[in-house]
C-alpha cells in the first residue's frame, strides 16, 4: 500500500501525465520501445512480461450468434479506443490488466497500482465519475477463473454483468458509450472465458503471427458488421486490428526491418482509410476489407521471416529492455 492514503485531485491527475513525460524522456529518446513498459511492475521479469503472454481460456459458444457477438467482444476487449479517455491516450485497453482474458500480476501503473497486479478502479486519474480520492487499489481478478467467484453473474440471462461492464466504460474509464453490440460481444466474450478451456501451456510467446492472426479476426469480424450494417461496430472493430498492428510497429523499430515496418505502416494506412469510409458512409468498405484480409496472409509471413530482427527476438528484446525509467 502506498504511504498516503488519500492524494490530491491534481496529485492523481497527474500521474499519467508524468508517466508519459517518463515515456517522452525515456534515455533522451522518443520514448520507451515498448509503451507497455510505462506499467510494468519494476521487479518483473521484463523479457517474460513483455516477450510472452497468457494463453486464452477460450470456449467458443456453439450457437451462431453468440460466437459472433464473442468475435466483437474479444477485439473491442482488445483496444484502447472502447476505454477512450486518459485510458487511450496511455494506450489502456481491457486486455491491458486482464491479459488474454486473464489477469495481470505484473501491472503497476502510476498513480492507479500499489503493489504489482493491482489497480484502483475509483482512481480520479482515469474516472471524473468514480474518483473518491481515496488510494485503494485492488487484486485485479482473473476473469478466465471460476465463475462462482466473481460478484457478478455471469449466466447468459443476467444482465447485470452489461450493466457493470457499461459502468467500466462510461464512469470508471469515462469512456464513450459503447455500441450495443460491442457492449453485448464485451459481455459475450467474458462468459465464454472459461478454466476448463485453459490451454495446457499458461503461457506462449508473443509473436507477429500471433497478434496478426488477432487483427485478422477482427477486420472479420468488421465485415460481418458492416455487411449487417452497424456501421459503428465495423469502425471498433477495426480500430483493434490497427491497434494489435501498431503493438508490431513498436517491435519493428530496427534499420534491419524497415521495409517490413513500411508494409505495417501501409497495411495501417489502409484501415485508416477503411474507418473513414466507413464513418462517412461511402462505399466501398467491404471490398476494402476483403483486399486487406487477401493482402494480410502475406504480410504476416513476411513478417514472421523477419521476427529475429525484431524485438520479439528475446536477445534483442533483452537488449532493448536494459534502459528502464528513472525511479
Amino acid at each position: 500500500m502506498d504511504r498516503f492514503r488519500t492524494r490530491p485531485a491534481v496529485v492523481v491527475l497527474g500521474a499519467l501525465a508524468l508517466a508519459l513525460a517518463a515515456a517522452g524522456a525515456w534515455a533522451g529518446r522518443a520514448g520507451p520501445p515498448i509503451r507497455a513498459m510505462l506499467w510494468i511492475a519494476r521487479d518483473a521479469d521484463p523479457v517474460r512480461a513483455l516477450g510472452s503472454t497468457p494463453t486464452e481460456c477460450l470456449k467458443p459458444p456453439s450457437d451462431a450468434a453468440q460466437a459472433r457477438a464473442v468475435e466483437v467482444g474479444r477485439a473491442a476487449f482488445r483496444t484502447p479506443v472502447v476505454l477512450g479517455g486518459q485510458a487511450a491516450r496511455a494506450g489502456i485497453a481491457c486486455e491491458s490488466c486482464h491479459r488474454s482474458g486473464r489477469t495481470n500480476p505484473d501491472f503497476q501503473f502510476p498513480g492507479v497500482s500499489s503493489a504489482p497486479g493491482t489497480a484502483d478502479v475509483t482512481s480520479s486519474l482515469f474516472s471524473s465519475h468514480r474518483g473518491n480520492g481515496v488510494d485503494d487499489p485492488r487484486p485485479i481478478p482473473d476473469l478466465s477463473g471460476p465463475k462462482a467467484a466473481f460478484k457478478i453473474g455471469q449466466a447468459p440471462d443476467d444482465r447485470r454483468l452489461e450493466a457493470f461492464i457499461h459502468g467500466l466504460v462510461t464512469e470508471e474509464f469515462d469512456g464513450p458509450e459503447p455500441a450495443p453490440a460491442v457492449l453485448a460481444g464485451l459481455a459475450a466474450y467474458v462468459r465464454s472465458l472459461d478454466p476448463s478451456a485453459c490451454p495446457a501451456p499458461p503461457r506462449q510467446p508473443l509473436s507477429p503471427a500471433l497478434l496478426m492472426a488477432d487483427a485478422r479476426q477482427s477486420i472479420a469480424a468488421a465485415r460481418t458488421e458492416s455487411a449487417a450494417g452497424d456501421t459503428a461496430t465495423a469502425v471498433v472493430m477495426v480500430a483493434a486490428a490497427r491497434a494489435r498492428l501498431g503493438l508490431i510497429d513498436e517491435r519493428f523499430n530496427t534499420p534491419a526491418v524497415a521495409a517490413q515496418r513500411r508494409a505495417l505502416r501501409d497495411a495501417d494506412r489502409r484501415l485508416a482509410q477503411v474507418q473513414d469510409a466507413l464513418r462517412t458512409g461511402r462505399p466501398g468498405a467491404g471490398s476494402a476489407l476483403a483486399n486487406w484480409l487477401d493482402r494480410a496472409r502475406p504480410l504476416e509471413a513476411d513478417l514472421t521471416a523477419h521476427r529475429s530482427a525484431s524485438l520479439f527476438d528475446t536477445a534483442r528484446l533483452r537488449q532493448a529492455l536494459k534502459l528502464r525509467l528513472p525511479g
